[in-house]
């Protein structure tokens, strides 16, 4: 039994590196958008990454799990941010990629949602 104690401390420890981390890199980029007296759609993104780093962190420590959606919309902002930054001059192919994998992800998604419809769960015969 201790050793499972000693295991949730180490998760809870790296999970609050992971937050300050994020905290960190929030206020970092708030800063540089001040001083720059500038804010793109690429930086709004990014803070929004942060902020769903840190969602995810608050389920976690709530809840001791992580919805695996969290991840996958942080993904999925993750690309639309690359696509933005994306230079002209780059091959269209790789924007062809980027956005299949948006689609992939969107699906997925959607695919882990419909799981908690009654309609899709088998139905049960009762005698």
């Amino acid at each position: 039994m201790e050793i499972v104690k000693i295991i949730r401390s180490i998760q809870v420890l790296a999970v609050l590196v992971i937050l300050l981390g994020s905290v960190f890199g929030f206020l970092n980029e708030v800063y540089t958008m001040i001083m720059a007296k500038k804010v793109d759609l690429a930086d709004l993104l990014l803070l929004f990454i942060y902020v769903e780093v840190m969602g995810m962190i608050r389920v976690y420590l709530l809840n001791e799990e992580i919805r695996i959606t969290y991840p996958l919309i942080i993904a999925i902002t993750a690309i639309s941010r690359l696509i933005i930054l994306q230079k002209k001059d780059l091959d269209p192919s790789i924007l062809v990629y980027e956005s299949v994998a948006i689609l992939i992800i969107a699906l997925a998604i959607i695919v882990l949602r419909l799981r908690y419809l009654n309609m899709l769960k088998p139905k049960r015969n009762f005698k």
